[in-house]
This record gives structure tokens, C-alpha cells and sequence, in this order.
């Protein structure tokens, strides 16, 4: 049973903040009070002035072996477990609309919902030989909050409709090949790699960060010549912001910007 804050632990080093998934005696599986946790923490570094970027990754041997089955099995009627898909499906959205960039630290194996959480984040690292899949066939359903969406913006349609027909996972260095992973690891390097790549994210400006993020998402849902001028617009409006003057000038001094968000 999940209880108390310690089921998803916050720790901010430096600019990031780093969530971890923390049940490990059952893989980091993923139920009710983790869900209402993850919403509760986003919300609270949203606008928390330390944080530039998130890293989320998993206790123990796995990412997440996905949504905790013992609590599923105990639904008996069916809107109970649309409430639950409801939840990852509100908590994977959320992460996916926050601000500040996110990078999943995959290791061990991301299934299920742990995969879909993984697929809500901006950019995903994992360790060579971790395994990534949506084997909710298997159980003669179908992954529900945005596994069958987002896979397929994020890897070629057919690859997509392969994981997820058949309920087979692949492996990191096939993810990699496809485009489900933006980096490998070594193992047990995981975690820094991420929080890394991270650093990286947390260089550039807050404002245009956000705004890149929303662009790119928000983007796709839209045809080409709307989408460049959304486009337009938004960078017409980071012109006038502080971040751009600070940018431009230690471009021509040749230092580090210091982004202030502004």
C-alpha cells in the first residue's frame, strides 16, 4: 500500500530537481497516492526560482515496472479504473505541460505506465540493456493515459503499432535507433547522465525554455503555416524580454549569460 511522501522523494541539487520514484520493493509500480504525490511536487517546484529543470528516475533496480496491479485488481466496477487511468493520465499531462524542462533516467525497464510517464517527459536517457515496452495487450487491454498517443509522435508509426499490438518490449539501444531515447548510459550511470543533460537544459533562458516547449507540443496539433505563426508571435514577444538583451551581450563579451527568467 502507498502511504506518505516518501513514495516519490524531491531533492533539488544545484538548479534540478531530481524525482524519484521510491517503492522499490515492488519495482516503483505506480498507483493512486503516486500519482496525487507527482501533482503535488510539480506543483510545488513550478515556481520554485532553484529549479530549471526536472530529472525523474526510479529507486531500486527498474524505472517502473508501470501501474500497481494489486490496486487494479481490487477495482469491481469499471469507473473506478477510469479514475485511475484518469490520474496517471492528469499526472502525465501535467508533466508534459510544465514549464521547466524534464529528463526520465531510465534503468532496469520502463513498462506500462512507468513508460508513459517516461514519454511524458521532454527527453529520455537509459542505461544500455534496459527494456521499454507497453505490454498492456498481454492483459487484453491497451496502455490509458497516452501510451497509444504519444509513442506514436515520438517513433515511427509502424514501430509504435508493433510495441503496442503485440505488447513486446525493445530494448535501449533499439529505442535509441528509433528515437524513443535521446541518450545512452552506461549502467549505473544512468542517473548522472541525466541529471547532466539536465544542467544543460538548465543553461539557457526560462522564458524561451518554456516557450520552446510549448511551440514544439503545441505545434503538432496544428497545420505548418499556423504553427510558424504561433511561432512568430512567440518569439516576437521573448525579443522584448531581459533574457534576450542578457543573452546578446555576453554573446558579444564572450562569457556564460546569466538568464534570470525575465
Amino acid at each position: 500500500m502507498e502511504t506518505g511522501i516518501d513514495i516519490l522523494r524531491l531533492e533539488v541539487r544545484e538548479r534540478i530537481a531530481i524525482l524519484t520514484l521510491n517503492r522499490p520493493e515492488v519495482l516503483n509500480a505506480i498507483g493512486s497516492a503516486t500519482v496525487e504525490r507527482l501533482e503535488a511536487v510539480l506543483d510545488e517546484v513550478r515556481d520554485d526560482d532553484r529549479v530549471r529543470a526536472l530529472v525523474i528516475t526510479g529507486a531500486g533496480r527498474a524505472f517502473s515496472a508501470g501501474a500497481d496491479l494489486a490496486e487494479i485488481e481490487s477495482f469491481t466496477e469499471p469507473h473506478q479504473f477510469r479514475a485511475f487511468v484518469g490520474g496517471l493520465t492528469r499526472a502525465s499531462s501535467s508533466l508534459q505541460r510544465f514549464p521547466k524542462p524534464s529528463v526520465a533516467a531510465v534503468h532496469g525497464f520502463a513498462f506500462g505506465g512507468g513508460l508513459e510517464l517516461a514519454m511524458a517527459c521532454d527527453l529520455r536517457v537509459a542505461e544500455r540493456g534496459a527494456r521499454l515496452g507497453l505490454p498492456e495487450m498481454k492483459l487484453g487491454v491497451l496502455p490509458g493515459a497516452g501510451g497509444t498517443q504519444r509513442l506514436p509522435r515520438l517513433v515511427p508509426v509502424a514501430v509504435a503499432k508493433q510495441m503496442i499490438l503485440t505488447g513486446e518490449p525493445m530494448d535501449a539501444e533499439r529505442a535509441y535507433t528509433v528515437g524513443l531515447i535521446n541518450e545512452l548510459a552506461e549502467p549505473g550511470q544512468t542517473l548522472a547522465a541525466a541529471t547532466a543533460l539536465a544542467a544543460k537544459l538548465a543553461d539557457g533562458a526560462p522564458l524561451a525554455l518554456a516557450a520552446g516547449k510549448r511551440l514544439i507540443d503545441d505545434g503538432q496539433l496544428m497545420d505548418l503555416d499556423a504553427a510558424i505563426g504561433y511561432e512568430r508571435e512567440t518569439v516576437t514577444v521573448l525579443f522584448s524580454t531581459q533574457d534576450r538583451v542578457e543573452g546578446l551581450k555576453a554573446f558579444r563579451e564572450r562569457r556564460v549569460p546569466d538568464f534570470r527568467g525575465a
